[in-house]
């Protein structure tokens, strides 16, 4: 009964820069949370909850369009685990990538379909694709990050530094 684990290969982008984030990415970041709260109290979202209605036909909201797996992060004593659901992938859709403290998991899947048949013809095509940025926190021996893959759950294990281990301390809460 010993589950099928394949590693995942890390990688690694030496490149060092003052910010650990682009200034277009953070302008973009901006923009699309100007974007969802300006949609959000738009009316016409509260009479399109899908999106808008442009010359007749109803757009998606910008947010559907996007995917994202839903993913934990837990701390342990000696490391931090990510675990990323992605059903129906496999680990060559993929990459894992370690850049400034910037953990990037993307991942793409496509699918087709084509039947013919006497009476009919169907050709069907699928594409989704995604993109998770994790900010690592101080401590993480980023040689040692591992990653396996098995039954469509992607586990990162990011383990800490000897010093890091150390300087766990719980703070007590004092009464007013």
């Amino acid at each position: 009964m010993a589950d099928k684990m394949t590693k995942l290969p890390i990688k690694s982008d030496k490149k060092t820069s003052v910010t650990s984030s682009s200034p277009r990415s953070t302008f973009e970041n901006l923009r699309h949370e100007i974007d969802r709260i300006f949609d959000d109290f738009s009316p016409s979202t509260w009479r399109f909850p899908f999106g808008r209605s442009i010359f007749g036909v109803e757009v998606p909201h910008p947010a559907a369009w996007q995917i994202a797996p839903a993913t934990d992060m837990v701390e342990k004593d000696k490391e931090y685990e990510i675990s990323a659901e992605l059903p129906g992938m496999d680990e060559k859709d993929i990459e894992i990538k370690l850049s400034n403290h910037t953990l990037s998991i993307k991942g793409e899947k496509s699918e087709e379909k084509e039947e013919r048949e006497k009476d009919y013809y169907l050709s069907e095509r699928r594409y989704g694709s995604f993109h998770r940025v994790f900010q690592l926190p101080e401590g993480v021996d980023a040689d040692k990050i591992e990653a396996s893959f098995s039954k469509g759950v992607l586990k990162l294990k990011l383990p800490k530094t000897a010093q890091a281990q150390k300087t766990n301390k719980k703070i007590a809460i004092k009464a007013a």
